[in-house]
């Protein structure tokens, strides 16, 4: 019995899934003839902020690799 339902789940999920990945495409990009290299206007994305983000992940990085260092140690 458990099968049939995991089966009859498995089945729903895969049916279901193509509409909602529908809405996940990409927007056509901008026309390029509207603006341009030297035209003052900012390529998309350029002020979207790493610093931050990427200052947080090397930290949370170097911890995780901080502990597992020493419950390695720890074990010998």
């Amino acid at each position: 019995m458990k099968k049939i339902i995991r089966s009859i789940i498995v089945v729903v999920v895969l049916l279901v899934t193509p509409v909602f990945l529908s809405s996940t495409f990409a927007d056509t990009p901008p026309d390029p003839r509207e603006g341009g290299p030297g035209s003052g206007d900012l390529p998309v994305g350029s002020g979207a902020p790493i610093g931050g983000g990427l200052i947080i992940m090397l930290a949370l990085g170097a911890a995780y690799g901080s502990k597992k260092t020493f419950d390695a140690k720890k074990k010998f």
